[in-house]
């Protein structure tokens, strides 16, 4: 069973409880979390939890019936994140809406293979380095890897291209060495039932990516999860890597309905390896697809400059040229499930925006950049101008997405992202990109007014008109004004700025753009009339975007021009989280009662369908704060915490101050 402790349990109370327990012959493990200390019991449950509810100091007992406890859903609802620190001061996660990617020959074989090998999965999209030191090989007469020498070079090529190492610990003994070198163990599945190795790999606390073994069931491999657990590690990475059974065609046979069944047992971070389960190069990236499709967290595959010519596994190990390919339909694919796909912070970007400066021209100068969605004029632009000094770069990228995207890969400090307007209401859009990115926060808010005008090439007139471009949301805030005009045929754009672009460069008096005023200016066009808003109370709120997966001191230059752009005495006034509630009668209620419960105002809550569950939401709520503080911020973990407990999975998306009109 699993006792969760009262925050202000005492000593005395602790102590107490630890002795009732052990007079009951369970083994105890405490675990002090930020919201809340657990101690997880093992052993046979010769007493009634209700004994142990009563206790001074215990706020509930949980218990639990698998023999596997610590890595039962039941010990932890939600889902578990391996946070991994890559050097460059970013901070790669593995778990939640992501999708990571692990790559690298099987074998560790020389300097100049491992550098190169890295330079092309890093320029993919793989976030981590694999490659083995040590191989543990059917045959004895096979390559046994480098040893020590392969470590280093395993960690000198993954610290020049940003990439935790990954590497197999085939036995204890090589802990000692190891250490300097590893960022991440991995245990094969010959060892997934090594007991001891996984209570020494368990006690270190770093992460582990543990492999299912052979023939073994899926109880078995959350048991050994549970050895990992129970000495000490609380970041272990379950990984399906096929199963041996009758059929021949392929290496082995990848489970993959291992995914969706692990999912409902157990809240670790689950990956693939379809090298080793296909064991043939061809087959091995749509099963990559096949596994991401099914709900993985990531993939581990092996690739090698000239894999004809490896040393271990060449027939499996894909050509850098496949791996690139594979990561770009990932990229494609991420989106359609719900996720979103785990870069590593470049130190020179070379991503292109579709205004007048790119995105990796202004990092390269040192400015801090905020990206927004659209072109030069755009109101997103504005609110950059409004909320930050003269500064800050405002680039340009192609759509909402990529502004997070941009975010996270760490080619813009900021992003400005339209959250709802006062006429047109929600941009669902960014309300769902708030969902899938998990590596981002909310760190600031303003709202604009948004005034529009009827733009067109000179010698245009109002008779001339026939073809009005605009965002579907200028369209809808201008509709009094377009119904006047039944005959204009209307086409939407990616943003007003976007539309205004679109019509400059198409000339011809019969095309017209719905915009702000200042792209006159920028395109050499005409106003053929101000103000044609439905209603002139007519606002679009913002939100600031920045990342939360950077450490500290990677955010700090960044983070002091943000303090500075937003004035001296500046305090976060609102916290916005996102939760979904449990499939029962009441749920909602009850988590909208915390809220009454800790005497918040929601100034907005809104709902969206979740990707792949239908008829299940995502509720987005805005409270408001009096103040700001470390006693307010103690109460907002409160409120979380409390969240927590009613619904089913929640995240706070962000503690910020909210700018005026």
């Amino acid at each position: 069973m699993v006792i969760v402790l009262k925050k202000n349990i005492t000593a005395e109370e602790k102590e107490r409880i630890s002795a009732f327990l052990g007079g009951q012959n369970f083994k105890t493990n405490e675990i002090a979390g930020e919201e809340a200390t657990i101690i997880a019991t093992v052993g046979k449950l010769m007493v009634d939890p209700r004994e142990v509810a009563i206790l001074p100091g215990v706020e509930r007992v949980i218990p639990i019936s698998k023999p596997y406890k610590m890595a039962s859903r039941e010990f932890k609802p939600a889902n578990t994140v391996v946070e991994i620190p890559n050097g460059r001061g970013q901070i790669i996660r593995v778990g939640g809406q992501r999708v990571v990617a692990i790559a690298g020959p099987c074998a560790v074989e020389s300097r100049e293979q491992m550098m190169a090998v890295a330079a092309r999965v890093a320029a993919s999209g793989a976030v981590m380095l694999r490659g083995g030191a040590y191989k543990p090989r059917t045959s004895p007469y096979s390559f046994q890897g480098l040893g020590e020498k392969g470590l280093q070079y395993l960690k000198e090529a993954g610290e020049a291209f940003g990439l935790p190492v990954v590497t197999e610990i085939v036995s204890s003994e090589y802990i000692p060495v190891m250490k300097d070198y590893v960022d991440v163990y991995q245990v094969g599945a010959r060892n997934m039932q090594n007991f001891d190795l996984l209570k020494r790999l368990g006690a270190l606390n770093k992460p582990v990516i543990l492999k299912r073994g052979l023939s073994s069931t899926i109880e078995e491999w959350l048991m050994s999860a549970e050895y990992l657990l129970s000495a000490g590690t609380d970041r272990v990475i379950l990984c399906e890597r096929g199963i041996r059974t009758y059929e021949r065609a392929t290496r082995n046979t990848l489970d993959l309905s291992a995914i969706p069944v692990l999912r409902s047992l157990t809240h670790l971070p689950i990956i693939v390896d379809p090298s080793h389960a296909i064991g043939i190069r061809d087959k091995v990236a749509p099963m990559g697809l096949a596994a991401v499709a099914a709900g993985a967290d990531g993939i581990i595959v092996e690739v090698h400059n000239n894999p004809d010519k490896a040393l271990s596994d060449g027939a499996q190990s894909l050509y850098p040229e496949q791996f690139d390919k594979l990561m770009r339909d990932i990229e494609a694919l991420a989106p359609v499930v719900g996720k979103e796909v785990a870069h590593i912070r470049q130190e020179h970007p070379d991503a292109g925006g579709a205004g007048k400066t790119s995105v990796s021209a202004a990092k390269k100068d040192g400015s801090v950049v905020c990206v927004y969605s659209g072109n030069r004029g755009a109101y997103a632009e504005q609110a950059i101008s409004r909320y930050f000094d003269k500064g800050t770069q405002a680039v340009a990228v192609k759509s909402f997405r990529d502004i997070f995207q941009a975010v996270i890969d760490g080619k813009a400090d900021y992003g400005m992202v339209p959250i709802e307007n006062s006429l047109a209401g929600s941009v669902y859009e960014n309300y769902d990109n708030l969902s899938q990115f998990e590596d981002v926060s909310i760190v600031g808010a303003l709202t604009l007014r948004i005034q529009h005008s009827l733009l067109a090439p000179a010698g245009a007139t109002l008779d001339t008109v026939k073809h009005v471009y605009s965002h579907p949301q200028a369209l809808a805030q201008c509709s009094r004004f377009l119904s006047e005009h039944k005959e204009w045929k209307k086409y939407d754009a990616v943003s007003t700025a976007t539309a205004a672009t679109l019509v400059a460069e198409k000339g011809g008096v019969e095309n017209a753009a719905i915009a702000s005023a200042v792209n006159a200016e920028y395109y050499n066009l005409t106003i053929l009339k101000e103000g044609i808003e439905n209603d002139p109370r007519n606002y679009t709120r913002f939100v600031v975007i920045a990342p939360n997966h950077y450490e500290k001191e990677a955010r700090s230059a960044a983070d002091a021009a943000f303090r500075c752009q937003c004035g001296a005495g500046v305090h976060p006034n609102m916290a916005s989280f996102i939760f979904s509630v449990k499939n029962e009668p009441g749920a909602l209620y009850e988590c909208l009662g915390i809220f009454q419960q800790y005497k918040l105002n929601l100034t907005r809550l809104e709902s969206r369908p979740i990707l792949g569950k239908p008829w299940r939401y995502w509720f987005y709520a805005d409270a408001e704060l009096k103040s700001y503080d470390k006693e307010t911020a103690e109460y907002v973990s409160s409120v979380l915490s409390s969240l927590k407990s009613k619904a089913e999975d929640v995240r706070l998306l962000g503690v910020y101050a909210e700018g005026g009109k």
